[in-house]
């Protein structure tokens, strides 16, 4: 079973979870399981555990299945009894409860999340809706993290296209600390710091990388990473879970055309995909608004940015909007 640790100092949760190292990476030498077979792939269903939602195909093939739900081999948390703190001496921890799944997005071993159709990859984002909202329904659950690593240098095991959810009992410190930030721009300003920035960053256009009726993307202010990429909903919305089916769609445009303008820019992409929303299990946030960030890995954090928290970005994300919008390879 899985364990959550606490940090005495900073107050942060730190997940044990000792079987998530023994899950092969094809992108690791030797450690690719059988040649040439993809436990993600039509036919190999049963290298996974059973489905918990699948999409029929649309059209008769192999496959029988256009997206399918499992549940992660290797979780970072599992089910079992509700956490509860438990004092360790100064420590605290409890038991690393909750729930860790695998989309697998399509059974094209070799498409990726840009090259999918738009109703298609909609469909992914109304399933990573669909989950969350269903694993709100166990009191246990704070908080629902969707994430998508792509690439040998963004932490993927395996190249089939696929996005992991993981429920937790507790809302990370990341997120935490950006909510409670939007709570106090909200009470000195009395607006949300989001649809402001939405507001600002629409009316500059110089960091913007992409827009249509429901969602802006762009390149964020203060970038911690070259070529950081948020999307936000233009209306106001705290709970990712509770999108509108049909807005998935205008979603699914703007995702695929900012990873496909990151392609373009950015020689051998990988990248980290995450959406935050406030936790499942509050009520709507005037403060806050969800939203996704992404992240491509073309460094890594070093000493200075361990030590201090400072993040240096060698591209500004003035540039980096600019290079996109162009199509211009970028070279470090």
């Amino acid at each position: 079973m899985p364990e959550i640790r606490k940090d005495p100092v900073f107050g942060r949760w730190v997940i044990i979870a000792s079987g998530r190292g023994k899950r092969p990476n094809e992108f690791r030498p030797g450690d690719s399981g059988a040649p040439g077979v993809c436990p993600f792939c039509p036919g190999n269903e049963e290298e996974t555990p059973p489905p918990v939602y699948t999409l029929p195909s649309r059209e008769k093939g192999p496959a029988g299945w256009r997206l399918r739900v499992v549940a992660n081999k290797y979780p970072a948390l599992a089910d079992g009894a509700p956490p509860q703190d438990s004092p360790d001496g100064m420590y605290d921890r409890m038991a690393g409860v909750g729930f860790h799944e695998v989309v697998i997005e399509t059974p094209e071993h070799d498409a990726q999340m840009e090259s999918l159709p738009v109703p298609e990859l909609a469909d992914v984002f109304r399933t990573f809706a669909l989950r969350a909202a269903e694993m709100k329904k166990d009191p246990r659950i704070k908080y629902v993290m969707v994430f998508k690593n792509f690439g040998r240098g963004a932490g993927a095991s395996r190249s089939h296209p696929h996005s992991q959810i993981i429920a937790m009992p507790i809302a990370p410190i990341r997120v935490a600390q950006e909510i409670d930030g939007a709570a106090v721009y909200r009470a000195k300003n009395g607006s949300c710091v989001f649809c402001d920035m939405l507001r600002e960053e629409s009316a500059l256009e110089k960091r913007v990388v992409g827009e249509n009726g429901g969602f802006l993307a762009l390149a964020p202010y203060a970038s911690r990473f070259s070529f950081e990429t948020w999307i936000l909903p233009k209306k106001h919305e705290s709970h990712f879970e509770l999108i509108d089916s049909g807005l998935a769609e205008d979603l699914a445009a703007i995702v695929k055309s900012v990873i496909g303008k990151l392609r373009a820019s950015i020689e051998d992409l990988s990248y980290n995909l995450m959406i935050h929303t406030m936790p499942v299990q509050d009520g709507p946030a005037e403060h806050y608004h969800w939203h996704i960030e992404i992240m491509p890995k073309l460094s890594q954090a070093a000493g200075f940015e361990w030590g201090t928290g400072f993040y240096i970005n060698t591209v500004p994300p003035e540039t980096a909007a600019e290079m996109m919008n162009a199509g211009i390879r970028y070279r470090p």
